[in-house]
């Protein structure tokens, strides 16, 4: 578990010092009795990654199990096209760009996932710090994301045209295959869990931009716990974008110490889900135990 944790970096909905607020009371609840009486609770993580969390997880909570990181290998098959995670259309486009970016590990990856709205003076702040930095950029813009000036362009007015060729803008992607793709090298997120497993999983260090809920303790993890990723502040202008894209895609000490851990994290994920790794193992427990219940009745 994190250490000298701060009021902040609790997840939004328990951002509390009344010990009377009702969703800390509705979570401590479902934790004391509904909990306790599943079959099992399966979790998207692995033993490795959060190791001392688990352990007093399953001191009170034993059925407990970790089945992560979930990727390709268990997406549904393409005969079944509407079961998908994804909210949006993804542009196919943003592999065959990628595809041509000439050198590996060069491309920020910049999505703030499929639910969050952001002002249009942050997305302008955002827009010049990229293309300031230097570095090519793709960057998912859903058609929703912008809560104001739904009239205005989303970006600065020449925009398109300052970074033509070495940026491109899509409404939506396949975030595991740029995530995996060679040319990728950093990841401009807002820490979602699914997006933070991922890149851990890809071996994608991220610059971290939370907004709510949990967000905001995987930032904490991903900075201070794991080594992976550089916290940009929620008032993040164009001079802090640039400057954290450059030493997230930079030479520097820190760059490539991060680069060190996510390889770290990447191996660890890669044999939790193996065949006889601590996921797999769980998920054949929990497999097991489901059908003999069956088998029983």
């Amino acid at each position: 578990m994190i250490s000298n944790v701060r009021l902040r970096d609790l997840p939004t909905f328990i951002r509390t010092t009344d010990a009377d607020d009702t969703m800390l009371t509705i979570n401590i609840k479902q934790c004391e009795l509904d909990a306790p009486a599943a079959d099992g609770i399966l979790l998207n993580t692995f033993d490795d990654l959060e190791r001392a969390a688990l352990d007093a997880i399953r001191a009170r909570l034993p059925n407990t199990l970790t089945i992560g990181p979930l990727g390709p290998e268990v997406s549904p098959p393409s005969y079944l096209p509407s079961l998908t995670s994804s909210l949006w259309k993804e542009d196919d486009r943003c592999v065959a760009w990628l595809d041509a970016q000439p050198a590996d590990g060069s491309v920020v990856y910049v999505n703030f996932g499929s639910i969050t709205v952001v002002t249009r003076e942050q997305m302008v702040e955002f827009a010049r710090g990229l293309a300031a930095a230097g570095s090519p950029f793709l960057w998912v813009v859903r058609p929703d994301m912008v809560r104001d000036g739904v009239d205005m362009l989303p970006v600065p007015e020449g925009f398109a045209e300052e970074v033509a060729g070495r940026g491109l803008m899509v409404g939506w992607c396949d975030q595991e295959a740029v995530l995996s793709h060679r040319a990728t090298g950093g990841f401009l997120s807002h820490c979602g869990w699914n997006s933070t497993v991922e890149s851990l999983r890809a071996g994608v260090p991220m610059l971290c931009w939370p907004f709510f809920s949990e967000q905001v303790t995987n930032c904490r993890y991903a900075c201070d716990e794991w080594g992976v990723g550089v916290e940009l502040s929620r008032e993040a202008g164009q001079e802090e974008v640039e400057a954290a894209v450059k030493e997230l895609m930079g030479d520097g000490e820190k760059a490539a110490a991060m680069r060190r851990k996510t390889a770290e994290w990447k191996e660890k994920a890669a044999s939790a889900g193996a065949a006889g790794g601590s996921s797999q193992r769980n998920l054949d427990r929990f497999v097991d135990e489901v059908l003999r219940a069956y088998s029983s009745t």
